[in-house]
């Protein structure tokens, strides 16, 4: 035996008047308080949106400024998709253990070598063996086992002034210093070199 009348049997109006207090009911209800999410469900998130940030770049073609890899004969290639920031090419061959200066030179200059370096290897003492891009390689290839301790590597892209024309590495000077090597002091292309 059921004592709820049917909602059939409900008297005129009575219906209308339930239910603008259930809904009235449901609004005046207070709100269930939202919490912050913990640290460590926060951390994952924040990576995943720090990685999206580093590879939407890459997923809409615009390529990083350098590329740099090893490769199994233990000479690395090089590749320069766009000529800035040279220290931190530098940086990240230096963090692979290799001790390399790398300078860009705009069109129409180079640097004054002599004062830069006590003391250049020839090419025969010293083959740090760049090979221009091929079909296989879109970059430089260098050996860097051909630097012994206490030896520098120098590296000089020289640096097209239209890239939109053409790569943007126009050529590449390499070379080995018997010791440390100063700053690269830029020079017109015609200028003599100084003397140490």
């Amino acid at each position: 035996m059921n004592i709820f009348p049917q909602e059939r049997d409900l008297p005129e109006g009575r219906h209308q008047l339930l239910k603008e207090f259930v809904m009235t009911s449901l609004q005046d209800r207070p709100k269930a308080r939202r919490k912050l999410p913990r640290a460590g469900v926060l951390a994952p998130a924040l990576g995943l949106a720090a990685a999206a940030a580093v590879a939407l770049p890459l997923l809409f073609g615009s390529a990083p400024a350098y590329a740099v890899a090893e490769n199994p004969d233990g000479t690395v290639t090089i590749t320069i998709n766009e000529a800035k920031d040279p220290e931190a090419l530098e940086a990240e061959l230096r963090g692979m253990g290799h001790d390399f200066v790398v300078d860009y030179l705009p069109a129409g200059k180079k640097c004054a070598t002599r004062p830069r370096g006590e003391n250049w290897l020839s090419k025969e003492e010293a083959p740090l063996a760049v090979f221009p891009p091929t079909i296989e390689t879109t970059g430089f290839q260098i050996d860097p086992s051909q630097i012994k301790p206490g030896q520098t590597g120098v590296l000089e892209f020289a640096v097209n002034d239209n890239p939109e024309a053409g790569d943007v590495v126009a050529a590449i000077w390499a070379r080995v210093s018997d010791g440390p090597v100063a700053p690269c002091d830029l020079v017109d292309g015609d200028a003599p070199l100084g003397d140490s």
